[in-house]
């Protein structure tokens, strides 16, 4: 390879590099969330040109296939998914990182000549071992805890917690087993237990730790598991990227990777949790099947129509909208925004309220609010906003539960106590929609539905807005 390629491929690459950090900053903004998008697309076809245009490539012929294939995967889901599967996707391509980089580097040790990562007698340098075996065993922990991810995301497993006997002793065996697997990879490549090389033994322990390490998570943990994947997928890459010697992936991995971390932090303090609690088997589960509109509960609430809620907001001041996932799995984000505009030309001042771990992932409602093109300058974090409910004459709550429940501020008891809230419940009035009483993902029933200045909603979240349309019309 001449000097001048180097030269250029290195250049690349920084510049590619340079894209990416944008790319997150711009991220870190709805405002911004399209030029750091672009930023990214960019940074990524710049590093994928120059990669494949390496003259050391001797056949394009699986390459071009993989991209055609892979290409026109991508592009015929992303045409397809609904904004409300947003979450269970994300939990897919994690699942693919992960398993890429559990194939480049079994096609590493398989073949370490072909990589270039072997000295003159053909043992791999120890370097190289150590790079490798990490780069699986985080991929594998990747796709298998990915796969559950996405089958608790999608509904085809339960969202609730799955607690096996003793399975902190049996993950802490297995992950023990694992580093020293490691390390005896390191030491020596050719170790082998029953025949099967411990690389191997290393892999399959990995994917099943990767199993066992989400399963016990709960529903109300699910943006943190999000977050926390995207982190692990992002240090595959960078492991992946050492075994390939390829500047721009190990940058691109290593910036997923420790975003991923910063943001599982700041999901953790946004629910008051500790990382590690929920890691080894976090708290909620969702509640059984579906009740009436009074489900077990006896203490009366206070029901009211579409009508009684159209009246209330049309004769309001100012009027802050909740969104949680109901909002979501009704798919009412498009109504919703409808409604608030109709709101604003009567005069009310129209404000929505985010909380951090509202929904399945990080930024959620904001995704399904941008789709529905509601203001940014209308939507506001719950830092920024909790201040106004106390002056706001209604809040209008559309599916969220665990994060608008007063018993995280009440109840040294809950589980969910110590968590950050919307304080909804010092609005005037809190117009509450529900499909029933049931308890939220974390399994704790809302002290907010019995209060006063409440009134329940009980309807399909979609069906109800609407309906208040209709009525404001």
């Amino acid at each position: 390879m001449s000097q001048s390629f180097v030269d250029l491929t290195a250049i690349a690459y920084m510049v590619s590099a340079v894209l990416f950090i944008l790319s997150l900053r711009g991220l870190s903004s709805p405002e911004s969330s399209r030029q750091g998008n672009m930023f990214g697309m960019i940074g990524m076809t710049i590093a994928v040109v120059t990669t494949i245009l390496n003259p050391e490539i001797v056949s394009y012929d699986w390459i071009i296939g993989a991209i055609i294939i892979g290409g026109g995967i991508g592009f015929i889901i992303a045409r397809k998914i609904a904004m409300t599967d947003m979450p269970q996707l994300v939990a897919a391509f994690h699942s693919l990182v992960g398993l890429a980089a559990v194939f480049v580097a079994g096609s590493a040790f398989l073949n370490p000549g072909a990589f270039g990562i072997t000295d003159a007698m053909g043992t791999m340098f120890m370097a190289s071992k150590i790079e490798m075996a990490l780069g699986i065993a985080i991929g594998a922990i990747t796709f298998s805890g990915s796969v559950i991810a996405f089958l608790k995301l999608q509904g085809t497993m339960s969202g609730a917690p799955i607690m096996l006997p003793a399975r902190h002793v049996i993950n802490a065996a297995i992950g023990a087993a694992i580093i020293a697997g490691i390390a005896l990879f390191a030491a020596d490549q050719n170790v082998e237990f029953g025949g099967l090389n411990v690389f191997w033994i290393v892999t399959l322990l990995a994917f099943i730790i990767g199993f066992l390490l989400i399963i016990p998570i709960g529903g109300a943990d699910m943006p943190v598991v999000v977050s926390m994947l995207n982190s692990y997928s992002g240090w595959a890459a960078a492991g992946i990227g050492f075994t390939l010697q390829n500047t721009a992936l190990i940058v691109t991995g290593a910036l997923v990777g420790s975003s991923g971390a910063i943001l599982s932090y700041i999901m953790c303090k946004a629910m008051n949790r500790g990382f590690i609690s929920v890691i080894l088997g976090g708290f909620g589960s969702d509640s059984g099947a579906p009740s009436g509109p009074m489900g077990a509960e006896t203490r009366p609430v206070k029901q009211g129509s579409a009508d009684d809620a159209a009246f209330i907001m049309k004769n309001a001041g100012k009027v802050i909208i909740v969104p949680g996932y109901g909002m979501a799995v009704a798919q009412a984000q498009h109504a919703l925004k409808e409604m608030g505009d109709m709101l604003k030309e009567a005069g009310v001042d129209v404000a929505y309220a985010i909380h951090p771990v509202a929904g399945r992932m990080p930024g959620h409602m904001n995704v399904l609010l941008a789709e529905a093109n509601v203001s940014y300058d209308e939507v506001f974090e719950l830092e920024d906003i909790n201040s106004e409910f106390a002056g706001a004459d209604v809040a209008f709550v559309i599916g969220a539960n665990d994060v608008t429940n007063p018993a995280a501020k009440t109840d040294p008891q809950s589980p969910i106590f110590g968590m950050p809230i919307l304080d909804v419940e010092k609005a005037g009035t809190v117009l509450f929609i529900k499909r029933s009483m049931s308890s939220g993902y974390a399994g704790v029933d809302n002290e907010l539905f019995f209060r006063d200045n409440t009134m329940m909603l009980f309807a399909d979240a979609k069906k109800m807005v609407e309906d208040v349309i209709k009525a404001l019309h």
